[in-house]
């Protein structure tokens, strides 16, 4: 059955009703494929349906803010009269409305609140009631959970984000009848938007193997090697965790020392190597840099046993040794990112301890030494949840990389999640091409010991700060890392917060630049110079102070930090040398960039 179309032009479309029905029965239709997809690999056994692990911390989360709102009778009396309050307020407006009175409205969304941009929102009294009640409905919420006395700060975090979580699930925007927007697409073109949307959700599903995997992204005209991570260059060495790429140079000299890019496993290495404009590889290149990156395998079972320590030898440490093989230099220049610079922290502790000068500078990207402040990330980080995850992992051998990208796009969920439902399945839109968001759902899976390592003795026990981490039976201290340190923050960063970034900068023994950036944990780090968007702060004072206090002495600059990160590179080591071939007669090049591992999908 094929989606009835008009050539009526917009302006002049009408509701057609035999078009309405046919699109409801394809909507109909894609909705039965939808369920089949879901249902198939569960029936095969591919798929077992059991009780998600977090419903047991809602439900205790939740009990515990019930509890104290509960326990005392006039507590509990005075909640249910302000909650009749606000909703009398509600009606009382709106009867004024009706009667052609103005009426001052009980609630307003915030400014910033894209679902509720619409006009009709507002102008319209049935969809301004629904959008009222349903912000009254979410304030009383939010105070449920900010006003419960005795509740400890993980409690505390985990019911803010489980509210956050729902809340933003049942919004009258995510509903065709409550959502001015789709009704109007739905009327004007026949509910033909229904019935596209109906079939990429069966699609999606499909796609999952059983679970939704919502599409953030048309994939069509982004191919990796082909409109993205395309910087030249070649795969000189590989092993079981990794490809260390290096890239061919595009000056005629170069900087002495050269670069080795430690990027996040959680993700793929090409988030710094997007579209050629936005590359921060290619534009390291042409800055006369040597560039090396580290492509992480995507991980199966098989490898399920590799720990944080294979990780560190079989990653950068074997990395440096095959660097000084190719250019003959003993010492590198190292940036981090994310989990990448926590993996790089510790190496540089490892170092230090075994007193191996093998590092020029370390740089770290939105990276975390100490998790004191480390963010929304935390609500997912306690013993019983760490040992549940555990449970599972211990199974498959890996955490499947959905699970992870789900945890992130939780985060920001409407903008990550329910936006992409409204507008892929209730408008039937499909997302444009968009490299970001590509890569942000080209997800990899992680190995179990690793991943656990990195819970338990980061986020859950906060070790590597401390000086209580041991990695290959050696114990780990931050402030013996002499080497010069670039500390990047972004500002509106969810992951590494800029708070715990700048407090983590007190832990190193050497001479530290901390940075803070505009934007999040993506874009204010993957800012290229042309676009000329944002802008950052310095300030050297990074002892005894917090974020607030050192934006208060702290130097604004326009644009990029990609500059001011080069001067610096090179005012530590400015030595040129002649630009070097991909490779050696060693170690011969084994494949273009980006490599085989890089494209291997979860």
């Amino acid at each position: 059955m094929s989606t009835a179309t008009t050539d009526t032009p917009k302006s002049e479309t009408k509701f057609d009703a035999n078009a309405f029905a046919m699109n409801v029965a394809q909507a109909l239709e894609s909705g039965g494929k939808a369920l089949a997809a879901y249902l198939k690999p569960r029936e095969s056994g591919e798929v077992q349906d059991r009780p998600p692990a977090e419903l047991t911390e809602v439900v205790k989360t939740f009990t515990s803010v019930a509890e104290y709102w509960l326990s005392d009778q006039t507590r509990s009396s005075d909640l249910q009269t302000k909650l009749a309050k606000d909703y009398l307020d509600l009606w009382g407006s709106a009867a004024r409305r009706m009667a052609g009175q103005d009426a001052a409205p009980a609630i307003a969304p915030s400014p910033r609140d894209k679902r509720f941009a619409d006009p009709e929102w507002k102008s319209n009294q049935f969809f301004d009631f629904m959008m009222q009640l349903y912000l009254l409905t979410t304030k009383f919420a939010q105070e449920l959970v900010r006003d419960a006395e005795g509740l400890d700060p993980q409690t505390r975090r985990k019911a803010e984000f489980y509210v956050q979580q729902v809340t933003n699930a049942i919004s009258p925007s995510n509903f065709v009848l409550t959502n001015p927007e789709v009704l109007r697409e739905t009327v004007a073109s026949s509910g033909e938007n229904l019935a596209r949307g109906l079939k990429m959700l069966a699609e999606d599903i499909a796609a999952g193997k059983g679970m939704l995997k919502i599409r953030q992204s048309n994939p069509d005209n982004l191919v990796v090697g082909v409109n993205m991570a395309t910087t030249p260059g070649k795969v000189i060495y590989q092993n079981e965790m990794m490809q260390l790429i290096q890239y061919s140079p595009t000056t005629e000299n170069v900087l002495r020392t050269p670069l080795l890019i430690i990027p996040p496993w959680i993700n793929k290495f090409y988030i710094l190597d997007l579209k050629p404009e936005k590359s921060y590889i290619k534009w390291c290149v042409d800055q006369g840099i040597t560039v090396f990156v580290i492509s992480w395998v995507n991980p199966d079972k098989k490898l399920g046993a590799k720990s944080w320590e294979d990780y560190m030898k079989e990653g950068p440490l074997t990395a440096m040794d095959v660097i000084e093989k190719v250019t003959g230099e003993m010492k590198v220049h190292t940036a981090g990112y994310c989990v990448g610079g926590t993996m790089l922290a510790t190496t540089l502790a490892w170092l230090a301890e075994k007193r191996r000068q093998r590092v020029s500078s370390a740089t770290f990207f939105a990276a975390q030494v100490d998790f004191t402040h480390a963010g929304d990330l935390l609500v997912f980080v306690d013993e019983e949840q760490i040992a549940a995850l555990e449970q599972d992992m211990k199974a498959a051998g890996v955490l499947e990389g959905s699970k992870m990208a789900m945890a992130f796009n939780m985060l920001r969920s409407n903008d990550l999640i329910w936006s992409y439902v409204v507008s892929n399945y209730l408008k039937g839109q499909q997302p444009s091409a968009f490299d970001l968001l590509h890569w942000n759902s080209d997800a990899t899976r992680m190995t179990a010991s690793n991943h656990s390592y990195y819970l338990r003795n980061c986020y859950l026990e906060n070790r590597l700060s401390t000086g209580t981490m041991v990695l290959d039976n050696t114990l780990l201290d931050l402030s013996k890392v002499m080497v010069p340190v670039y500390n990047l923050a972004t500002r509106e960063d969810h992951i590494a917060p800029a708070e715990s970034v700048l407090y983590g900068s007190q832990f190193f023994g050497g001479p530290v630049k901390y940075v803070l950036s505009g934007s999040g944990h993506i874009a204010g780090v993957v800012n290229p110079p042309a676009s000329n968007k944002y802008q950052y702060w310095t300030n050297d004072n990074i002892k005894g102070v917090n974020v607030a206090e050192w934006m208060k002495g702290a130097v604004e600059h326009k644009g990029s930090w990609w500059p001011d990160w080069r001067e610096w590179l090179g005012s530590l080591d400015p030595e040129e040398v002649p630009a070097r071939v991909v490779g050696s007669e060693a170690l011969p090049p084994i494949e273009d960039a980006p490599g085989s591992y890089v494209r291997v999908r979860a």
